[in-house]
Protein backbone atom coordinates (compact mmCIF):
# COMPACT_ATOMS: atom_id res chain seq x y z
CA UNK A 1 0.00 0.00 0.00
CA UNK A 2 1.28 3.47 -0.90
CA UNK A 3 2.61 5.39 2.11
CA UNK A 4 0.51 8.41 3.10
CA UNK A 5 2.25 11.66 2.17
CA UNK A 6 1.07 14.32 4.60
CA UNK A 7 2.50 17.28 2.68
CA UNK A 8 1.00 16.23 -0.66
CA UNK A 9 -2.36 15.68 1.01
CA UNK A 10 -2.50 19.21 2.41
CA UNK A 11 -1.21 20.83 -0.76
CA UNK A 12 -4.04 19.12 -2.61
CA UNK A 13 -6.61 20.31 -0.06
CA UNK A 14 -5.51 23.94 -0.37
CA UNK A 15 -5.21 23.76 -4.16
CA UNK A 16 -8.74 22.44 -4.60
CA UNK A 17 -10.73 24.25 -1.91
CA UNK A 18 -11.33 27.91 -1.22
CA UNK A 19 -10.93 29.50 2.19
CA UNK A 20 -14.62 29.20 3.07
CA UNK A 21 -14.78 25.57 1.93
CA UNK A 22 -12.52 24.60 4.83
CA UNK A 23 -14.41 23.25 7.84
CA UNK A 24 -12.16 25.17 10.24
CA UNK A 25 -12.76 28.58 8.63
CA UNK A 26 -13.47 31.44 11.06
CA UNK A 27 -13.88 35.07 10.07
CA UNK A 28 -12.85 35.90 13.63
CA UNK A 29 -11.15 33.24 15.80
CA UNK A 30 -12.82 34.47 18.96
CA UNK A 31 -11.72 31.70 21.35
CA UNK A 32 -8.06 32.06 20.39
CA UNK A 33 -8.26 35.84 20.65
CA UNK A 34 -9.96 35.56 24.05
CA UNK A 35 -6.97 33.59 25.31
CA UNK A 36 -4.59 36.21 23.93
CA UNK A 37 -6.52 38.86 25.83
CA UNK A 38 -6.58 36.87 29.08
CA UNK A 39 -2.82 36.37 29.00
CA UNK A 40 -2.21 40.13 28.60
CA UNK A 41 0.74 39.42 26.32
CA UNK A 42 3.12 42.31 25.63
CA UNK A 43 3.14 43.50 22.02
CA UNK A 44 6.74 42.31 21.80
CA UNK A 45 5.74 38.71 22.62
CA UNK A 46 7.19 36.02 20.38
CA UNK A 47 4.11 34.24 19.00
CA UNK A 48 3.95 31.11 16.86
CA UNK A 49 0.80 29.80 15.19
CA UNK A 50 1.15 26.10 14.36
CA UNK A 51 -0.74 25.00 11.27
CA UNK A 52 -1.81 28.60 10.74
CA UNK A 53 -2.20 28.08 6.99
CA UNK A 54 -4.40 30.83 5.60
CA UNK A 55 -6.18 31.34 8.94
CA UNK A 56 -7.25 34.90 9.78
CA UNK A 57 -5.74 34.63 13.28
CA UNK A 58 -2.55 36.33 12.10
CA UNK A 59 -4.54 39.27 10.66
CA UNK A 60 -6.13 39.89 14.04
CA UNK A 61 -2.79 39.61 15.85
CA UNK A 62 -1.37 42.27 13.56
CA UNK A 63 -4.40 44.49 14.15
CA UNK A 64 -3.83 44.12 17.91
CA UNK A 65 -0.28 45.43 17.48
CA UNK A 66 1.80 42.25 17.84
CA UNK A 67 4.90 42.31 15.67
CA UNK A 68 6.90 39.17 16.41
CA UNK A 69 4.67 36.57 14.78
CA UNK A 70 5.62 33.26 13.17
CA UNK A 71 3.18 31.18 11.14
CA UNK A 72 4.09 27.56 10.41
CA UNK A 73 2.22 25.35 7.98
CA UNK A 74 3.01 22.24 5.98
CA UNK A 75 1.36 23.71 2.86
CA UNK A 76 3.14 26.24 0.66
CA UNK A 77 -0.18 26.95 -1.06
CA UNK A 78 -1.82 27.87 2.26
CA UNK A 79 1.04 30.19 3.20
CA UNK A 80 0.99 31.85 -0.21
CA UNK A 81 -2.74 32.46 0.09
CA UNK A 82 -2.23 34.15 3.45
CA UNK A 83 0.60 36.28 2.06
CA UNK A 84 -1.54 37.38 -0.87
CA UNK A 85 -4.40 38.29 1.45
CA UNK A 86 -2.16 40.33 3.76
CA UNK A 87 -0.40 42.18 0.95
CA UNK A 88 2.43 44.40 2.20
CA UNK A 89 1.74 43.30 5.79
CA UNK A 90 2.96 39.79 4.89
CA UNK A 91 6.52 41.09 5.25
CA UNK A 92 5.88 41.56 8.96
CA UNK A 93 5.39 37.81 9.48
CA UNK A 94 7.99 35.04 9.73
CA UNK A 95 6.58 32.31 7.46
CA UNK A 96 7.75 28.71 7.82
CA UNK A 97 6.68 25.97 5.39
CA UNK A 98 7.36 22.70 7.21
CA UNK A 99 5.81 19.62 8.77
CA UNK A 100 5.61 20.35 12.51
CA UNK A 101 7.24 17.00 13.28
CA UNK A 102 10.33 18.12 11.32
CA UNK A 103 10.44 21.64 12.76
CA UNK A 104 13.72 22.64 14.40
CA UNK A 105 13.07 26.04 15.99
CA UNK A 106 15.87 28.52 16.54
CA UNK A 107 13.68 30.77 18.71
CA UNK A 108 12.04 30.56 22.09
CA UNK A 109 8.39 31.57 22.17
CA UNK A 110 6.15 33.37 24.65
CA UNK A 111 2.93 32.04 23.12
CA UNK A 112 2.41 28.80 21.20
CA UNK A 113 -0.97 28.56 19.49
CA UNK A 114 -2.39 25.51 17.73
CA UNK A 115 -5.99 25.25 16.63
CA UNK A 116 -6.66 21.94 14.86
CA UNK A 117 -3.17 20.75 13.95
CA UNK A 118 -2.24 18.55 16.90
CA UNK A 119 -5.20 16.19 16.42
CA UNK A 120 -3.91 15.26 12.95
CA UNK A 121 -0.86 13.64 14.56
CA UNK A 122 -1.95 10.07 15.24
CA UNK A 123 1.39 8.22 15.49
CA UNK A 124 2.84 8.01 19.01
CA UNK A 125 6.28 9.16 17.84
CA UNK A 126 4.80 12.27 16.19
CA UNK A 127 2.84 13.14 19.34
CA UNK A 128 5.97 12.69 21.47
CA UNK A 129 7.95 14.88 19.06
CA UNK A 130 5.33 17.62 19.26
CA UNK A 131 5.21 17.61 23.08
CA UNK A 132 9.00 17.74 23.22
CA UNK A 133 9.10 20.63 20.74
CA UNK A 134 6.71 22.73 22.81
CA UNK A 135 8.46 21.94 26.07
CA UNK A 136 11.88 22.81 24.65
CA UNK A 137 10.92 25.98 22.79
CA UNK A 138 8.39 27.73 25.00
CA UNK A 139 9.94 30.13 27.50
CA UNK A 140 9.45 29.68 31.23
CA UNK A 141 5.98 31.03 32.07
CA UNK A 142 5.18 30.99 28.34
CA UNK A 143 1.64 30.11 27.32
CA UNK A 144 0.37 27.20 25.22
CA UNK A 145 -3.13 27.12 23.70
CA UNK A 146 -4.17 23.88 22.05
CA UNK A 147 -7.49 23.30 20.29
CA UNK A 148 -8.31 19.73 19.22
CA UNK A 149 -11.38 17.72 18.37
CA UNK A 150 -12.96 16.44 21.57
CA UNK A 151 -14.16 12.93 22.31
CA UNK A 152 -17.58 13.89 20.93
CA UNK A 153 -16.10 15.71 17.95
CA UNK A 154 -15.38 14.37 14.46
CA UNK A 155 -13.27 11.25 14.00
CA UNK A 156 -12.10 12.33 10.55
CA UNK A 157 -11.34 15.63 8.88
CA UNK A 158 -10.27 16.51 5.33
CA UNK A 159 -10.46 12.86 4.38
CA UNK A 160 -8.10 11.52 7.07
CA UNK A 161 -8.49 10.14 10.58
CA UNK A 162 -7.66 12.32 13.55
CA UNK A 163 -7.02 11.66 17.24
CA UNK A 164 -9.73 12.82 19.62
CA UNK A 165 -8.80 14.28 23.01
CA UNK A 166 -10.38 14.90 26.38
CA UNK A 167 -9.28 17.53 28.86
CA UNK A 168 -7.74 14.79 31.03
CA UNK A 169 -5.81 13.31 28.09
CA UNK A 170 -4.30 16.68 27.17
CA UNK A 171 -3.40 17.34 30.80
CA UNK A 172 -1.59 13.99 31.06
CA UNK A 173 0.39 14.68 27.89
CA UNK A 174 1.53 18.17 28.80
CA UNK A 175 1.59 18.47 32.61
CA UNK A 176 5.09 16.99 32.99
CA UNK A 177 6.24 20.34 31.58
CA UNK A 178 3.20 22.57 31.92
CA UNK A 179 0.55 23.63 34.40
CA UNK A 180 -3.03 23.74 33.17
CA UNK A 181 -4.71 27.13 33.19
CA UNK A 182 -8.12 26.49 31.67
CA UNK A 183 -9.92 24.03 29.40
CA UNK A 184 -13.11 24.69 27.46
CA UNK A 185 -15.41 22.61 25.28
CA UNK A 186 -16.51 24.65 22.30
CA UNK A 187 -18.92 23.99 19.45
CA UNK A 188 -17.53 25.32 16.19
CA UNK A 189 -20.06 25.97 13.44
CA UNK A 190 -18.55 25.19 10.05
CA UNK A 191 -19.23 27.24 6.88
CA UNK A 192 -21.51 24.43 5.69
CA UNK A 193 -23.70 24.57 8.82
CA UNK A 194 -22.43 21.53 10.70
CA UNK A 195 -21.07 21.53 14.25
CA UNK A 196 -17.72 20.28 15.47
CA UNK A 197 -16.92 19.96 19.18
CA UNK A 198 -13.45 21.10 20.23
CA UNK A 199 -11.59 21.01 23.52
CA UNK A 200 -9.38 24.05 24.01
CA UNK A 201 -6.78 23.83 26.77
CA UNK A 202 -4.36 26.51 27.89
CA UNK A 203 -1.17 25.84 29.84
CA UNK A 204 1.74 27.75 31.31
CA UNK A 205 5.33 26.48 31.08
CA UNK A 206 6.73 25.44 34.44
Amino acid sequence: MEEFNRKNHWENIYQTKSEKEMSWYQAKPEISLDFVGKFNLPKTAQIIDIGGGDSLFVDHLLDLGFHHITVLDISKTAINRAKERLGHKAKLINWIIQDITEFQPTDQYDFWHDRATFHFLTAAKDIETYVRLVSNHLKKDGKLVLGTFSEIGPKKCSGIEIKQYSEDHLKKLFTPYFEKIQCLNINHKTPFDTTQNFVFCSFTKK
